[in-house]
């Protein structure tokens, strides 16, 4: 569980502390403590300025010595350690100079004091401090007792993976169950990014099968953990990433013994669901696993005609109308539901002789999922017929969903040349100064309007009539609440402004990218 010095602030043992400087900072993490009372001053920082930890000390070798002990404030600082705690005694240090609380300001460092009568001891202090990392909060925040409470709510869950999944996402970590060859049998992902499949490879390059405690790494920011467990009389690699750096390696090992007395208490036996697996491959674009498990699943020999995503998905009509479209089309949909989120993968047999009729419904498809639901947003990469291509349209859509909105704004389908050209913006604004600003400088010449105001209007009807009405005077009358009249005057300034002639059917090259550039720089 993530403990913050205000956690620490409301323990029995800092009843009789004061926060001296940088109250603001209370919400850094604190992860371990130590204490500082050493000759050696430098030598001191050095070995206790770890970042996240509690240091605490008397101050007894520089009680009377302001200047040394502001050179020790300052030294922490530099390191960022989560707080100094400094007590206060009649024989040491009784109160800290002025002074001292500046150059705690001046570094950052948080400072608290506890006035120590005697009774008060550094290991009573990292006792109670040790406890809350290690065991949380209540029992209602508490990673075990609320992971206990899902696991083992028997009334609400038909089998141990729902369970769990509702225990994982209510604590934000995934699990991955797999057999000792690095097969995933269950996998319980609680958001789609690469570090699952970024672990599974780690874990192969290492010895982890002989390993009796759970081991640690860290891949791709991600703090995971896998070790081994027994199913049934079977090893099991076991593998649980913390989404968010919350927990404990104690915490986490707990974790994996409840899991593995709640799989007993299921009677769950491992069984993959090869279709589940596949999708979920696909979606974190791990296609090695997907051409493994494509005759376990019956993928092979089948044309893929879109790979989709959709958000925003609130009712059960979306379920209906995919069931519509399947019967009609006599498509294949490969579905993962997620609370209100959708993934797709559509397909049809191989013999089958209609695939731009199939494409087409597709899209008719799309459609009808918007109708009516202003909050659901679909992107989709769709005439994709092989594996290959299928995987790298989810890739497309997990990179650049996020961003495509800010484009177009006014749009609730996105295809993949939507997602493509916003793909490139973000390559050109993340890679190449250079060829960014070539595509600004198009749009420069409205900066030299009589008036800064005037340019801005200009360049924002231009936004609209290319990016959100699809080069339509009329609707882009409609989006920005003016006159038609008023839409094709401001069009004949701008194609005086850009010098060239740009009408519903014609478009300037490179202007669609400095327009999309724009917006995702102002964002």
């Amino acid at each position: 569980m993530k403990i913050t010095v205000e956690d620490c602030l409301r323990l029995d043992a800092f009843r009789n502390s004061t926060v001296e400087s940088c109250m603001r900072k209370s919400d850094r993490r604190v992860r371990s403590v130590s204490v500082f009372d050493e000759n050696n001053l430098e030598a001191g920082v050095e070995r206790n300025g770890v970042p996240e930890q509690m240091v605490l000390t008397h101050f007894w070798q520089i009680k009377d010595d302001v200047e040394a002990q502001c050179r020790v404030i300052s030294g922490f600082g530099r390191k960022q350690i989560a707080t100094l705690v400094v007590f206060l005694n009649e024989h040491g240090v009784r109160a800290l100079d002025s002074r001292v609380i500046k150059a705690a300001e001046e570094s950052g460092l948080l400072v608290i004091t506890i006035a120590d009568e005697g009774e008060l001891t550094y290991a009573m202090v990292i006792e109670q401090v040790m406890d809350k990392i290690l065991y949380g909060h209540n029992y209602s925040d508490n990673l075990l007792n609320n992971t206990i409470y899902h696991l083992l709510n028997f009334e609400k869950h038909s089998n141990f993976q729902s369970a769990l999944k509702e225990a994982a996402v209510h604590n934000d970590y995934q699990v991955v169950l797999m057999t000792l060859e690095f097969n995933p049998i269950l996998t319980i992902e609680t958001r789609h990014k690469e570090t699952i499949e970024n672990a599974i490879n780690v874990a192969k390059r290492r010895d982890i099968t002989h390993s009796s405690v759970f081991t640690q790494v860290e891949i791709s920011d991600v703090i995971t953990y896998w070790g081994i467990i027994d199913i049934n009389g079977e090893k099991h690699i076991l593998m649980i990433v913390d989404d968010n750096d919350n927990y404990s390696a104690v915490e986490i090992t707990k974790l994996a013994e409840v899991i593995e007395l709640a799989m007993g208490m299921w009677k769950y036996t491992p069984e993959r669901d090869s279709r589940a697996e596949f999708i979920k491959a696909a979606i974190r674009n791990d296609l090695s696993f997907c051409y493994t498990l494509v005759d376990e699943a019956d993928m092979k020999n089948k044309i893929f005609l879109s790979s989709f995503y959709a958000n925003g998905i609130d009712n059960s009509d979306f379920i209906d109308t995919i069931d519509e479209y399947k019967m009609k089309y006599n498509l294949g949909i490969l579905p993962l539901v997620e609370q209100n989120e959708f993934y797709g993968l559509i397909y049809v047999s191989a013999s089958e002789e209609k695939p731009m009729a199939l494409k087409n419904a597709c899209l008719d498809m799309f459609d009808a999922l918007k109708a009516g639901k202003p909050n659901v947003r679909i992107f989709h990469s769709t005439g994709i017929e092989n594996l290959d291509n299928a995987v790298e349209g989810f890739k497309l859509i997990n990179e650049t969903w996020n961003y495509v909105e800010t484009v177009f704004p006014y749009k609730r389908v996105f295809t993949k040349y939507e997602m493509s050209m916003v793909c490139n913006c973000m390559d050109i604004i993340l890679q190449s100064s250079s060829l960014k600003k070539m595509y600004l400088d198009l749009l420069e010449p409205f900066s030299r309007e009589v008036s800064s105001n005037k340019g801005k209007l200009l360049l924002e009807t231009l936004e609209t009539f290319v990016l959100d009405a699809s080069m339509n005077s009329n609707k882009t009358a409609e989006f920005m609440s003016i006159h038609n009249n008023t839409v094709q005057y401001r069009l004949k300034r701008i194609n005086e402004i850009l010098g060239a002639e740009m009408t519903g059917n014609r478009i300037i090259p490179g202007l669609t990218m400095a327009l999309a550039l724009r917006r995702l720089e102002d964002q």
